[in-house]
């Protein structure tokens, strides 16, 4: 394997910027599922699309890990910071399959909490996206953490309330099974941000 010792500081930090930019495309396919109308086939494959590009970015950044003698910061809060962002994708892709696979779109309406987690995940993947590129720097990023710590907290307020009106016996028995899955890949994918956020902010701590 050829090995670059001078670090190209750049292509790491372009890596997390595309990285967390499919983040932003994948809340934007599952904010698709309350349009009226929508086609969830097809905003299924789209996510899995991502998920697949996602996939590929965290597989160019390890390699660029392996052939890069001197990073531009700690390899393994690298290769952690490129494993969080592929979690969260993951837990995108496996809100809008389950929807998809379980024909919850079908019901007359998703319960108004689960659009209020998914509202939640748009905002931190947004602000995720605006802060891959200031790693370069390590400036300015404070903010950001603390932001997304907020938001994962309005995430679990709106999971419990979630699973309150699951289990009031509004829905059938199945139906809750179907979507306290649901349920629990969007609680997931808040938590995946927040780790995402409290990795950066071990980086930003050390670097500085």
């Amino acid at each position: 394997m050829r090995f670059s010792f001078r670090p190209n500081e750049g292509a790491f930090y372009e890596l997390f910027t595309r990285a967390a930019q499919n983040l932003v495309r994948g809340t934007e396919l599952l904010n698709e599922l309350a349009l009226p109308d929508v086609e969830v086939q097809s905003v299924s494959e789209r996510l899995t699309e991502v998920e697949h590009d996602s996939d590929q970015i965290t597989h160019d950044l390890y390699k660029k890990i392996n052939s890069t003698f001197v990073t531009p910061f700690d390899r393994e809060d690298i290769y952690r910071l490129g494993s969080l962002l592929d979690d969260v994708m993951d837990h995108l892709e496996a809100v809008g399959n389950l929807l998809y696979l379980y024909g919850l779109t079908k019901l007359p309406s998703l319960p108004r909490e689960m659009h209020e987690l998914v509202h939640v995940l748009d905002q931190q993947a947004k602000l995720t996206a605006e802060a891959m590129p200031r790693l370069k720097s390590m400036k300015d990023l404070e903010d950001y953490w603390i932001e997304i710590n907020r938001l994962e907290n309005d995430g679990d307020q709106a999971y419990r309330m979630l699973l309150v009106r699951l289990f009031s016996g509004e829905y059938d028995a199945l139906t809750v099974l179907k979507m306290k899955e649901v349920a629990d890949e969007l609680e997931a994918a808040c938590d995946a941000f927040e780790h995402v956020a409290n990795t950066v902010e071990t980086i930003a701590v050390k670097e500085s």
